[in-house]
């Protein structure tokens, strides 16, 4: 099944912005790029494409991606080497020349293939628009990884006091897949290195997060990592590590817990997830609770629509 574009394209959120008048662009000379024949890009909707020094352009800060493997930026390099850059850079004017919103990693591309100018699309955009457009830029290309996504939205709702439903409704993502990258930032710092280069997955991930005590959580990720295990196996190893967890301390009256079960935690997770808020599962042979949390009036109809409970 194929993936659902995100809500707001480029286009769209870039349509908002104003292009900045300035002059044509004299014509590129044959020494300019790498290949003579390169075809002029397309301008993005409300401006003028222009030819500047790529020294003159600049990296954003706030862009969300910070890993650029040289694998892929040399076979980027070759194909801007044969075919020149077909899609513009989106830029806004900075003190020193341009920032890059869009495209840095052609940017990085084109000067390893050696162009000494990079075609580029000038907008007028604020900071947090800057980092919605970077974001969506990078999740419609699947760029970023999920450490990566997880502090973009982190930025949004820190610097620019977004809600997680603000912050869904702006990159084209349901709110509860913004809480659960979100989510990803309380794993050890180890563990987010590891999703950020690719040897652990989001799936083992999710099911770390099941593990309360931070010792045992940092004990099992390093156990996935030495042994290989799969996620099923990761979740065995989590289920025997949750047990202790819910035993009662030395001393007290109360009964001794069996330990809950893995899949019971899993399913918990993933009526969390569902509902964008804080629920809590008890089970045990056939019987138990089910409690969904709610913080607000709006809070508490979003969840009774999720359910199908109309309010007469």
């Amino acid at each position: 099944m194929s993936k659902p574009a995100l809500g707001r394209g480029l286009g769209a959120l870039l349509s908002g912005g104003g292009a900045k008048s300035a002059p044509a662009a004299p014509a590129q000379s044959s020494a300019s790029t790498a290949s003579p024949a390169t075809p002029a890009p397309a301008a993005a909707p409300g401006g003028s494409v222009l030819r500047v020094p790529v020294a003159r352009v600049h990296p954003s800060t706030l862009q969300p991606r910070k890993d650029f493997t040289a694998e892929s930026l040399e076979e980027l390099a070759e194909s801007i080497r044969r075919q020149g850059i077909v899609q513009p850079l989106i830029v806004r004017s900075s003190p020193n020349g341009y920032e890059l919103i869009a495209g840095e990693r052609r940017w990085r591309a084109a000067q390893l293939a050696g162009l000494t100018e990079v075609p580029i699309v000038e907008r007028v955009a604020s900071d947090r628009e800057v980092l919605e457009l970077a974001l969506v830029e990078n999740l419609q290309r699947e760029n970023l990884n999920p450490i990566e996504e997880a502090l973009g939205y982190s930025q949004l709702a820190s610097q620019f006091s977004l809600t997680q439903e603000d912050i869904a409704a702006r990159v084209g993502r349901s709110r509860a897949a913004v809480a659960n990258a979100l989510r990803l930032l309380k794993l050890p710092p180890a563990a987010q290195t590891a999703l950020r280069d690719g040897r652990l997955s989001v799936g083992h991930a999710k099911v770390l997060l099941g593990i309360a005590d931070a010792k045992n959580q940092l004990a099992a990720f390093e156990r996935v990592l030495s042994a290989n295990l799969s996620v099923r196996q990761t979740e065995e190893l989590a289920a025997r590590l949750i047990a202790p967890e819910t035993a009662p301390k030395p001393g007290s009256t109360a009964p001794v817990a069996a330990g809950r079960d893995l899949f019971v935690v899993d399913l918990e997770n993933r009526l969390r997830e569902r509902f964008a808020t804080k629920v809590g599962l008890r089970y045990r042979t056939g019987r138990g609770s089910l409690e969904i949390r709610f913080s607000s009036d709006d809070e508490l109809n979003r969840v009774l629509a999720l359910l199908g409970v109309p309010l007469d």
